[in-house]
This record gives C-alpha cells, sequence and structure tokens, in this order.
C-alpha cells in the first residue's frame, strides 16, 4: 500500500511533516521519502531505504538540512517516492498511491512519443514517474491529473508540492482510498489517515470527493480545481484491516467498526449454536484484536489474549520479504500465557483469511501449547479475488487465495461457477469449503463474517463500497 501526507504553512513545517508521514507507517514497508519548499532553497528532497528500520530512524540528519513552509512525504511499499519533476508546469515534488496495473503499456506510448524514463533495476521504471509523465502531457496540472487518472487501469491518488509552496492534492477517481484536509491557523494538511491532522494540531476539515481535485494554499485557503464525481467505491478492506484504529473515513471510525463487526459474529454463532462452551474469546493480533473485543462484548465470554506478539524486534511496519522468514519470525514473536491456553476452550478472531500460511502456524503453536479447541471467525467474508487496485504489500494472484485452492481441491475448476455459493455459508458448497479449511488447519470450527454483516458494520450505503475481494463486483 502506502501513505502520505503533507502541509502548506506560513510557518517553518518541516517537523510536522516528518510526524505525519510516520504517522503512515503501517501502510508500507520498503521506502519512505520527504520532499520540502523553502523561498530561498527552493525545493528539496531526500529518500530512504526503510525496509530494515523504520522511517522515524532514517531522517535525523535530513531534518537539520532540510527546511521549508511547505512540504511533502510518504511511505511507499513500492517505488522511490516523493519524485523531483522539471516539467511544462514548473519543477515540483509528487507523490502517489495505488496501482498503475497497465504500466507497459503507457511507458511504450510514452517512449514512442518521444518521452525517456529513468530506468531502475531491472528496467523498470518508477510508477510515480510514470504518473509525472501523463500528467506532463497536458497543458495543466487539472487536465493531466485528469487525464493520468482515466488512462490508469488500477487505482492513483496524487500530492504535488508546487515551486511556490502550494499543495495539489488529488482523490483517485473512484475514491478508493481517502485523502483528507486539516486546518489550523498557520496554514493546511493533507492526509490518508485522519488521526495524523489531530496529533499535529489540525481540524479535519474536509474530505475529497471521489475524483476531487483542489489546490491549498495559506493565503488562499482551498480551491476545487475539479468537483468530485458521483460515483464512489471506497475500499471496504480499508476498515476491516489496514486502515489505523484512530481514523475515521466517510464518518466512521475504524475502531468503532470493528466493534460492531464482531458483534455481528458473535449473535451469528449464538443462533447457529456454533461455538458452545467457550473459555476465552482472542483476537489474531493486532487488527484482529478490535473485531475479537466486540465478539466477546456481545457474546458475554472473556475476552483474553492467549499468546501476546513480542514486537520490539519485528513490528508489522518491517517485515521480512521471503516466506521463509516471515514464517520464522512469525514464530518467534508469539509468546504464549500458559494459564489461559493449556485445557482451555479458545476462540480467535482474526481480521481475514487470506493464504492461512501463519494461522494455521498459529493454531498448530496453541495446541502445542495444551489448548483443548481452537476455533476461527474471520472477520471478512471468504475472499475470492485477489484485489486489482490497490498495492498490498505482497499482491495476491486468485490461486494464491485459501478459498480458492480448495474450492480447486473439492469440486475443480468446475467450482469457480459456484464462488458465489461458497462464500455463502448457508449453502452445501459453502460448508463443504468451511469443513474442509477446518480439517486443513485443524480449527474446531470456522466462519467467515458475511457479506451483508461487513456492509452493516460500516453502515454506509452498499453502492459506494468496493467489494471487489469478495464478490468480484467493481
Amino acid at each position: 500500500m502506502g501513505g502520505f501526507f503533507g502541509i502548506t504553512s506560513k510557518k517553518e513545517c518541516l517537523v510536522d511533516v516528518f510526524f505525519g508521514v510516520d504517522y503512515h507507517s503501517h501502510l508500507g514497508t520498503r521506502r519512505g521519502g520527504l520532499a520540502a519548499y523553502d523561498k530561498t532553497i527552493g525545493l528539496q528532497r531526500k529518500i530512504h531505504n526503510i525496509e530494515n528500520s523504520p522511517f522515524r530512524t532514517k531522517f535525523d540528519q535530513d531534518l537539520n538540512e532540510m527546511q521549508g513552509t511547505a512540504g511533502i512525504g510518504c511511505i511507499s511499499d513500492s517505488d522511490p517516492q516523493p519524485m523531483l519533476i522539471r516539467s511544462r508546469h514548473g519543477t515540483y515534488a509528487i507523490s502517489t498511491i495505488g496501482i498503475i496495473n497497465n504500466s507497459a503499456e503507457l511507458i511504450d506510448e510514452n517512449v514512442v512519443g518521444g518521452n525517456h524514463f529513468d530506468a531502475m533495476t531491472g528496467g523498470a521504471v518508477n510508477s510515480t514517474e510514470l504518473a509525472a509523465a501523463l500528467i506532463n502531457g497536458k497543458d495543466s496540472f487539472v487536465e493531466g491529473i485528469k487525464y493520468a487518472q482515466e488512462r490508469v487501469e488500477g487505482t492513483l491518488s496524487i500530492l504535488i508540492l508546487k515551486d511556490n509552496g502550494h499543495l495539489i492534492a488529488a482523490r483517485d477517481k473512484k475514491g478508493r482510498i481517502p485523502v483528507i484536509i486539516g486546518k489550523n491557523d498557520d496554514g493546511y494538511s493533507v492526509t490518508f489517515e485522519s488521526f495524523a491532522n489531530y496529533k499535529l494540531g489540525y481540524s479535519n476539515v474536509k474530505e475529497l470527493g471521489a475524483g476531487e481535485i483542489v489546490e491549498i494554499s495559506p493565503e488562499d485557503g482551498i480551491v476545487q480545481l475539479a468537483p468530485p464525481q458521483k460515483e464512489m467505491k471506497v475500499c471496504a478492506f480499508l476498515w476491516s484491516y489496514y486502515g489505523f484504529p484512530t481514523s475515521t473515513y466517510e464518518g466512521v471510525n475504524v475502531e468503532m467498526m470493528r466493534y460492531r463487526n464482531g458483534q455481528i459474529l458473535a449473535k451469528y454463532d449464538a443462533v447457529k449454536k456454533k461455538a458452545d462452551g467457550l473459555d476465552f474469546v482472542g483476537g489474531v493480533p493486532d487488527s484482529g484484536t478490535p473485531h475479537a473485543i466486540g465478539y466477546a462484548n456481545e457474546s458475554g465470554v472473556p475476552f483474553a489474549r492467549p499468546y501476546i506478539k513480542y514486537s520490539p524486534t519485528w513490528s508489522r511496519s518491517f517485515t521480512p520479504s521471503t516466506q521463509i522468514e516471515r514464517s520464522k519470525v512469525a514464530k518467534m514473536k508469539q509468546i504464549p500465557v500458559h494459564d489461559l491456553i493449556e485445557g482451555k476452550n479458545l476462540l480467535f478472531v482474526d481480521d481475514s483469511i487470506v493464504r492461512g500460511t501463519q494461522l494455521k502456524e498459529t493454531v498448530d503453536f496453541l495446541y502445542a501449547n495444551g489448548a483443548k479447541a481452537v476455533h476461527m471467525r474471520s472477520a471478512c467474508p471468504p475472499i475470492m479475488y485477489g484485489c486489482k487496485f490497490l498495492n498490498f504489500t505482497r499482491a495476491t494472484s486468485d490461486m494464491e487465495l485459501i478459498t480458492r485452492r480448495t474450492i480447486l481441491e473439492l469440486e475443480g475448476q468446475e467450482g469457480f461457477n459456484h464462488l458465489e455459493e461458497y462464500a455463502d455459508a448457508e449453502t452445501e458448497r459453502g460448508r463443504r469449503m468451511r469443513d474442509a479449511i477446518c480439517k486443513k488447519f485443524n480449527f474446531s470450527s470456522l466462519e467467515f463474517q458475511s457479506l451483508e454483516g461487513l456492509i452493516k458494520s460500516i453502515g454506509i450505503e452498499p453502492c459506494k463500497l468496493c467489494t471487489y475481494c469478495w464478490n468480484g463486483k467493481e
């Protein structure tokens, strides 16, 4: 994934930009960058690799060397950002969030048209530089941003720092990810995570609509350059998994949504009597925990943490790149509380079940420490499609999904014609898939949140939500 943050102010603001970017560290693991504008120095830019250490440890010296009354920065899961671009629109810094699935086609078109790119290792082209090339092909920033977002297959949100200290912010054309503007007495901020504004003394004053473009400066305030489109498809997974608990998007707080989600799971289990006699309810740390709290509150079963994740050495923000290393680190991080495991009937809620590799290791670990039974609940519906709209940490093809692999084992290719049935716990195919995953992972029982339950827990109109990874509908 990735996240960006920016400020335009009457005063020196780079330290605040640094902390605002750092508050997006949960969204990316590869690169972190800052760009600043100062009337005397002009535009400056620094980028660091953050794969083996967090963003905040990389910029101590840079903060002494950079200065400015405006700045942008990003945490990126893909290419280095921000980029500094010299173009017909002047010199500017640019950061992007999203994914460009048709990059090869767009690169070829630009090369044939006479443009060139600074090729990276293996001949790859930086996706943010590609976005800038599309923007620069038109007569204005607004025309260029609209053109780029229209041509890109995927998602493209943009934050630009101009060479006069103004910011241009553009939310992707379907509004799949948030872009939020804050204000204080000296200027404005732009952020993915709403809580970053609050912590830095900015009041959230505007959430951009799908495809909306604005220019922001302390002198002129927020000037709309392009109005929002009517259709919105904000990513529902934002609340279930990767959004930060203290953030609010489209008026819905992440933590509160997760409590409601867990409550809906518990109500379903109570009706179906699927997990009677539980001793404790726990969350698969960290993002499964609030879903589990909601389940425990509704069911009356005590919430507990039968194992603790040891995070000082390996936090979620910088994770090994290979599956072997990830599995080893996952195992080393799990520290049991024997009194809460041995002889106990446990139910865990995870934010989602994707491949299931680490979840199986967690269940094996619990049984090895004396658990009597381990029931599993997913706070999301069964994931049937790999996301093609956002660049998650480790992109998942359809056949990497545990649901798809299980369906193939049960019914072969024919099963893929019945994905809607497999997603539904009330159908024969749905029950067979759940039973097969239970046997594979040694769960005492397994259930997924329904799509209806997920949408209800978010509480906004279904037509405004992207649910592609569950039902394949764009």
